[in-house]
């Protein structure tokens, strides 16, 4: 196994490589703590990893989820209906998979609250979807704000948007918001919810601001002649870059890339494809304490080393590959 590659781009494209990425969580340590000063960095590790230091998620979902033309250069977000958890003394962002919110319930919400968006943004919804709602960002383009993904389980006052070179568009978003929150608490939807004892839709979350003409994508993606996975983001990224695209995984082949829901399972058929020599490396793209680190597993480093050189050697683990 070898660890962060060096090798030039020529001996990596005549290499047989497949690239597989774990997504990875905000981990900072006090250093990086005291850099951000008084507002958090924006993106996780991956989205980061994928687009770049500005993370504009915004017009990349907008691209994964639509067949309509979306200019490099228009500034999009991305609005997205959400609960809001009520702590004794704060309230938490709870993630898009624990509230179970309909594709009917989304449409009826994004129904009672247009007028004060279209308003307020000065623009029309350029697409709505179950978890997903777009908007040109018009006024609200400085703001600097964070994915639910980043978000969601923690307490929301450190992950509220942010002034940047225009002052008052936090506080503008806020009032909007608040109007939303107002009108959705007495919205049939939720009564409705309430009935089943699923949590109510009680707030409206801004995030990913960008344009397209603002992405910055590794080489290890721009050199893959296929994407695979099933997030939106990855998606819009294949779209952008004129990259062939599949949701699901049949069979590994060289030359493509991997952002999977459930990597563990696609592991034995790559250790098998490495041994039958069908792929010459897998390049492994996880984010231990929040940093990028890249590790290439050839045929040679899929058993467990062991002093009992008569014993046969025992394959690795998926645990032990990506706790080493």
């Amino acid at each position: 196994m070898t660890a962060n590659p060096t090798s030039s781009l020529s001996a990596q494209n005549a290499l047989r490589r497949f690239t597989l990425l774990l997504p990875g969580e905000d981990a900072l340590d006090s250093k990086e703590e005291q850099a951000m000063g008084d507002r958090p960095v924006q993106g996780l590790p991956h989205e980061r990893f994928l687009l770049g230091k500005l993370v504009p998620l915004a017009p990349v979902l907008l691209l994964g989820q639509t067949s309509q033309v979306v200019s490099p250069s228009e500034v999009i977000a991305c609005l997205q209906p959400v609960h809001l958890h009520a702590t004794r003394d704060h309230l938490i962002l709870m993630g898009q998979n624990q509230i179970d919110l309909t594709q009917t319930e989304s449409t009826e919400l994004l129904k009672a609250a247009l007028p004060f968006i279209e308003e307020d943004f000065q623009s029309s919804i350029l697409l709505h979807g179950q978890y997903y709602w777009f908007v040109p960002a018009g006024p609200f383009t400085s703001l600097e704000s964070y994915s639910i993904d980043q978000a969601h389980g923690r307490n929301i006052d450190w992950w509220m948007p942010r002034d940047t070179n225009q002052e008052g568009m936090a506080k503008r978003w806020r009032k909007l918001q608040n109007e939303i929150q107002m009108l959705w608490h007495i919205h049939p939807v939720n009564e409705e919810r309430e009935q089943r004892g699923m949590p109510s839709i009680n707030s409206l979350w801004i995030s990913g601001i960008g344009k397209l003409s603002d992405v910055q994508a590794p080489q290890i993606i721009l050199q893959s002649n296929h994407l695979y996975g099933s997030h939106p983001l990855l998606a819009g990224l294949a779209k952008f870059l004129n990259i062939s695209h599949s949701t699901i995984l049949n069979s590994p082949t060289a030359g493509s890339f991997a952002w999977l829901d459930n990597p563990e399972s696609v592991w034995p058929t790559l250790s098998t494809a490495l041994s039958n020599k069908e792929l010459d490396e897998v390049l492994l793209i996880d984010f231990p304490k929040g940093k990028a680190r890249e590790r290439v597993f050839t045929a040679k480093d899929l058993d467990r080393k062991s002093w009992a050189f008569w014993k046969k050697a025992e394959p690795l683990t998926w645990k032990e590959i990506i706790s080493s």
